[in-house]
């Protein structure tokens, strides 16, 4: 395949400045793409910032999100006709309607190829709820993605097929290492908003630290709930419990390697590739069996499981892994063995069939007009 006909994709997704989950996976695929011979990428944020004399506007709660909206929907009209393939990473509510919505129907406004890759744990909600703005228009895309066999089950019940191509770690950045002896240092790392559900880790480590008053837990991660998670470690007389906020993703390899334990508790989730992250990291994972979760962790074999907002059950698990380390030892083990399915390696082939699949009757037709143009010339 010459230059001239490589394969044009262009990734739409989250920029690094948020630490979230989508903004990391969005690198990684790129990160891997780029090396393949056949393809080029480009890349446009949901979130393009403005530079020079307008980068005041984006500074203004409200006008923020219209002037990055109009922005945004610029640049698509402009660089999508360019591309072959529209690839979309998708959240949900807002930030569906804001970015993904419009680049589904601007990408088949001019005859491209579109991939929805949906990433969020609140689909069904997102579906059940917001009817004109997502069925009918994910039906417009020529496949959906999503990282999990749960989010495929999810779009199946409301008619869409969507096929799975998983999170992937890169085991090069992080470091696994086996905890001998394990120490009573604990990690939460999602966001601090509701949907996370950060309190019940803060009521679990109150019961862990009952039974082992050295016990320390690190609370990473930014959010609207800071406030109010510091006032109630407080109110719950806890000690040992510092708040880091936001971590940069180059700074968490060294984060979980300073930690024994990991714990979270969300209400709703898909695939966080903080647990394959942590898999890759030696970190025995305890965690509610929220969305996906158990589609990637399994109960007893490569983690702990617990009921969705069971403070106590959590606990539970992180004393029982605390009091046999043996246990702990081989869950952090068999984890580790697992997360080679998550790699860049076992990913790379779906993704270029994919976008060989699509792309297809593109390319031929772009290169027998190249030819065509060369034979009149």
């Amino acid at each position: 395949m010459t230059h001239s006909h490589k394969i044009r994709v262009c990734i739409l997704a989250p920029s690094a400045e948020y630490l979230g989950g989508q903004a990391r996976q969005a690198i990684r695929l790129i990160e891997g793409l780029q090396l393949e011979k056949t393809l080029t990428v480009s890349f446009i944020p949901h979130n393009p910032k403005f530079c020079g004399a307008l980068e005041w506007l984006q500074r203004i709660k409200y006008v923020r999100t219209v002037v990055t909206s109009l922005w945004y929907w610029t640049i698509l009209c402009f660089k999508i006709p360019s591309c072959d393939i529209v690839h979309v990473f998708s959240a949900s509510y807002l930030s569906y309607l804001l970015a993904v919505a419009p680049a589904i129907l601007i990408g088949k406004l001019f005859s491209k190829k579109v991939i929805l890759n949906y990433r969020n744990g609140e689909a069904e909600d997102h579906l059940a709820r917001r009817p004109i703005t997502t069925v009918p228009i994910m039906r417009l895309a020529d496949a959906i993605i999503v990282p999990s066999g749960y989010l495929v089950d999810v779009f199946a019940r409301f008619g869409l097929r969507a096929q799975s191509i998983v999170n992937t770690v890169e085991l090069d950045r992080f470091c696994f290492r086996a905890r001998r002896p394990f120490r009573p240092v604990f990690l939460t790392s999602r966001s601090l908003e509701p949907l996370y559900n950060v309190p019940c880790i803060l009521q679990a480590f109150a019961l862990i630290q009952e039974q082992i008053p050295s016990a320390r837990l690190i609370v990473a991660g930014s959010g609207s709930l800071r406030r109010n998670l510091e006032t109630m470690s407080e109110e719950l007389g806890l000690s040992n419990v510092e708040f880091r906020g936001g971590v940069p993703f180059d700074a968490m390899p060294a984060l979980y390697n300073e930690v024994d334990f990991y714990m979270m508790a969300p209400n709703l989730d898909n695939m966080p590739g903080t647990i394959i992250e942590c898999f890759a990291s030696g970190l025995p994972v305890v965690t509610t069996d929220a969305g996906g979760i158990p589609y990637v962790l399994t109960h007893e074999q490569t983690g702990l499981l617990a009921a969705c907002d069971d403070h106590r059950a959590l606990a539970r698990h992180a004393l029982y892994l605390w009091e046999n380390q043996e246990v702990a030892a081989a869950i952090a083990a068999r984890a580790y063995k697992s997360v080679q399915q998550y790699t860049w390696t076992h990913a790379r082939e779906r993704w270029i069939t994919l976008y060989h699949d699509l792309a297809a009757p593109t390319v031929v037709g772009n290169a027998l007009a190249a030819s065509n143009s060369h034979r009149m010339d």
